[in-house]
């Protein structure tokens, strides 16, 4: 981007941070739904060496992830912490739940439970190239609480469809353990119609394992109201199955930033990179010349 004749642009953690001292650039910031990684944090449950069908071991794994030093290190701060799929910011979020906390002896208490893990398995993480660093830092933590071996897997941006389709068509079973992957939805609403339903619904594109009987019959309890505070209601009670299930690993929401010329009237939105509500100042180089 031109840094002053771009009026608007977006960029991603280390090179937005060129622009924080600029003349010409004003930087903003929102938080944006959907993994995480953010909402990144799939589990699948088709591998057959390993018990990720027992909740304990699953939510041993949300125990052992290190979420602050994730968003430190990670994103450079630019993400929150997530309890389940839902954002904190929307109207369907459950008030009640708070992010799973780093707990390394009760991660290694709940692992040890559960059992069954295959001497010599390494735990095998899928990331896109965006989040392999995340995949390093979240693989380093289960290694060292769990003492078991993590291998990271970077799918390349020009494969990422090829792997999302095994997902989709559920034909084979995916070579990974963990993936982490990002959905977007533009609704602070309802939010299970579309982020929760992608990974555990009966047909969504990220569900690798067998369906959830009793996913299913909350949702489409959710899908026949009628009535907007009963969907919301109804959609509460599914984050919350979600999260007492510990059905993914659960880690932050990215923030997004956008880099606008300063002359630029802006506003960022959690949901869409939105210019309807955009305007230029007298001072904006598109204007430059009529005031000559």
């Amino acid at each position: 981007m031109h840094p002053i004749r771009g009026s608007s642009g977006y960029r991603h953690r280390c090179s937005s941070l060129r622009f924080l001292s600029s003349h010409f650039i004003l930087l903003y910031k929102t938080d944006c739904r959907g993994c995480q990684p953010s909402s990144g944090r799939h589990i699948q449950p088709f591998v057959k060496d390993i018990p990720f069908h027992d909740k304990r071991l699953r939510e041993a794994f949300n125990l052992s992830v290190n979420r602050d030093h994730l968003i430190k290190k990670g994103f450079l701060g630019y993400a929150n912490p997530i309890a389940a799929m839902t954002p904190s910011w929307a109207k369907d979020f459950p008030e009640d739940l708070e992010p799973k906390p780093y707990n390394p002896a009760k991660a290694r208490q709940l692992f040890k439970e559960a059992g069954s893990w295959p001497s010599g398995r390494k735990l095998e993480i899928a990331a896109t190239e965006r989040y392999t660093d995340a995949a390093r830092l979240i693989g380093y933590d289960i290694e060292n609480t769990l003492d078991i071996g993590v291998k990271i897997k970077m799918i390349p941006e020009y494969n990422k469809n090829s792997w999302l389709r095994v997902s989709a068509e559920k034909k084979l079973h995916p070579n990974w353990d963990i993936m982490l992957a990002d959905v977007f939805a533009s609704f602070s609403e309802g939010t299970p119609a579309f982020i929760h339903r992608e990974f555990f619904g009966f047909d969504g594109s990220y569900r690798t394992g067998p369906p959830l009987p009793t996913f299913d019959r909350l949702f489409a309890k959710m899908a026949a109201q009628t009535i907007p505070d009963d969907l919301i209601q109804k959609a509460k009670q599914i984050d919350t199955y979600v999260y007492n299930e510990s059905l993914a690993l659960f880690l932050v929401a990215p923030k997004k930033l956008y880099a606008v010329n300063r002359h630029v009237q802006f506003q960022a939105y959690r949901t869409t990179f939105e210019l309807a509500e955009t305007a230029v100042t007298n001072m904006h180089w598109s204007r430059m010349d009529k005031l000559i």
